[in-house]
């Protein structure tokens, strides 16, 4: 297992466009739930422990071997927001791309070939882990990582607040990220006997209201 690998797949510059988006971040700051780093840190809290934990599950049952199609489909179910589904499944493409160039699969291919407009996300990543020779709870943390990190690299942006400030954010979440990652990677050992619906399926649907409502505007900094 290469500490390397998981390195490059975590990193914020690995060219699969998170860059591109917010995780929620930017309607928030409009709607004011977002001020400062206290507040950043809720929102990041909040994101991790719903939303961020099923995506973890599913990055690492893709990761542990599960069928990736089915896997899809259990994403879709898992995200009521159209306009998440759509953000998942571009974010998928590139991520597809980004994947396939670095460590090339038989797996990615027939995902690639399966869904030519893009699966979602996380279940791309956890096969890009598998294909890195990375384990489920790798995928998880890469997915708990990404949940947080990017609102909290776009507050920075959004509100001028100070980077030291948002890394600090993402310090103190530290040991709320690897209990989640753990609890994303036990799900998915779960499923492996028991079936997808072993996964969990928490929500957040503030996120997702706000998602419909960010996508309808005219103007915005960030994709999502």
């Amino acid at each position: 297992m290469s500490r390397a690998a998981l390195l490059v797949l975590a990193d914020g510059r690995f060219p699969a466009g998170g860059h591109a988006h917010s995780g929620g971040a930017e309607p928030a700051v409009k709607a004011g739930r977002i001020r400062d780093a206290a507040d950043l840190a809720e929102f990041c809290r909040g994101r991790l422990h719903t939303a961020g934990l099923t995506s973890a599950a599913l990055a690492a049952a893709a990761a542990a071997g599960l069928d990736p199609l089915a896997l899809d489909e259990a994403a879709d179910a898992r995200t009521p927001s159209p306009a998440l589904r759509a953000t998942a499944r571009k974010l998928g493409r590139q991520m597809m791309r980004a994947a396939r160039a670095t460590w090339p699969s038989a797996e990615l291919d027939a995902l690639a070939a399966a869904r030519p407009r893009g699966a979602h996300q996380p279940i791309v990543l956890g096969l890009a882990a598998r294909a890195a020779g990375l384990g489920p709870e790798d995928a998880a943390h890469c997915v708990a990582y990404e949940v947080v990190s990017g609102p909290a690299t776009a507050v920075v942006r959004l509100l001028s607040l100070d980077p030291f400030d948002a890394t600090a954010v993402l310090a103190r979440l530290a040991p709320e990220l690897d209990a989640v990652a753990r609890r994303a990677a036990l799900a998915a050992a779960e499923a492996v006997v028991e079936g997808l619906d072993a996964l969990p399926a928490a929500s957040a649907p503030l996120l997702d209201v706000m998602a419909e409502a960010h996508a309808a505007w005219p103007v915005r900094l960030f994709a999502s």
